[in-house]
């Protein structure tokens, strides 16, 4: 699908994940067929990249399913959210990025050149234009756990608005 004009108006994917090692794969083929359907490919490899390591914290540190959300917000923006049922947000999502989170997160990645794991949540940090996380407590439909997302903006607009 060349050169579909991305749309406007905003929709949303959701995709519920087996709690299966697979589940990253599956994520990634579906984030690009969707990106590609609505003119969002230039996001492709970096929001693949940030799904993957999201989808793969939550098989790895939950016992149950996971779900997948793909939404386009206003102002071209993406965001991409991963739910599990591990009730725990791990530091820093369980706060809000601080402006020098970048610096933050670049010195935490010089500090630790030789780790071999433990990188996912620090990519989303340094490679996402926003990110966040939250508690779901048990509601009306019985869904706790926790959401992790990050967002995601075509830099073309850095470009416009340089030029």
């Amino acid at each position: 699908m060349a050169n579909v004009p991305p749309s406007s108006d905003p929709w949303t994917y959701s995709l519920r994940l087996p709690n299966d090692p697979r589940a990253a794969r599956i994520s990634r083929a579906t984030l690009r067929a969707v990106l590609a359907s609505h003119g969002m490919a230039e996001l492709t490899d970096t929001a693949e990249l940030l799904t993957c390591e999201l989808v793969t914290n939550a098989v790895r540190h939950s016992d149950g399913p996971a779900q997948l959300r793909i939404r386009h917000l206003c102002e071209n923006r993406l965001r991409v959210s991963i739910w599990d049922t591990n009730p725990t947000i791990p530091a820093p999502f369980d706060a809000p990025p601080s402006p020098l989170d970048r610096f933050t997160a670049l010195t935490e990645a010089a500090a630790n050149l030789d780790a071999t794991s433990g990188r996912g949540l620090l990519i989303v940090r340094l490679c996402a234009d926003n990110w966040g996380g939250y508690p779901l407590a048990d509601d009306l439909f019985g869904i706790s756990g926790k959401l992790l997302w990050f967002e995601l903006t075509p830099q073309q607009h850095a470009y416009e608005i340089a030029a």
